[in-house]
């Protein structure tokens, strides 16, 4: 099942890294921007989450709550948070179920290896948790600056 800008976002409920559970359904009025990485304190998804870190004020002002999503645990999660200073939670997908509802559970390819993983990925679900935007086989450099102008010219137009 492929999901399509303007659908309704997937609802999900997931575990945070201080074990308390996220519902979208629960984030109605307020932009939410779900984005899937592959693995906690990697080089790429390091720099992924501290870019979300250093725009999460601007972020804020534009009514936009940012989720982290991989398939590491909560204990993971709380590291890589403390290590970085992360003002924004990180969701458990341990049996990558919100990530195959997004499509971005995926057969992958690194030195002649197959395996399932993340693809990369960022979810931009409005106030009324319909999904407008969808960043895949995201590139981290620029990106974030590419979600906020994207968000702050939808805000602008309200």
């Amino acid at each position: 099942m492929t999901l399509l800008e303007g659908q309704k976002a997937p609802d999900f409920s997931l575990m945070n890294e201080k074990r308390e559970m996220v519902q979208l359904a629960n984030l109605k009025g307020q932009n939410v921007i779900l984005y899937f990485y592959p693995k906690d304190m990697t080089p790429g998804c390091t720099t992924e989450a501290c870019d979300f870190r250093d725009k999460f004020e601007d972020f804020s002002h534009l009514n936009a709550v940012v989720l982290g999503v991989s398939p590491d645990n909560a204990n993971k999660h709380t590291k890589f948070i403390d290590k970085h200073s992360l003002p924004f939670s990180l969701l458990v997908d341990d049996d990558h179920t919100v990530a195959e509802a997004y499509g971005v559970w995926v057969l992958k390819k690194m030195y002649g290896r197959e395996y399932m993983g993340i693809e990369r990925s960022t979810f931009l679900i409005d106030t009324e948790g319909k999904l407008v935007k969808a960043w895949r086989k995201v590139r981290v450099k620029n990106h974030i600056e590419e979600v906020y102008t994207y968000l702050a010219d939808q805000e602008a137009a309200k």
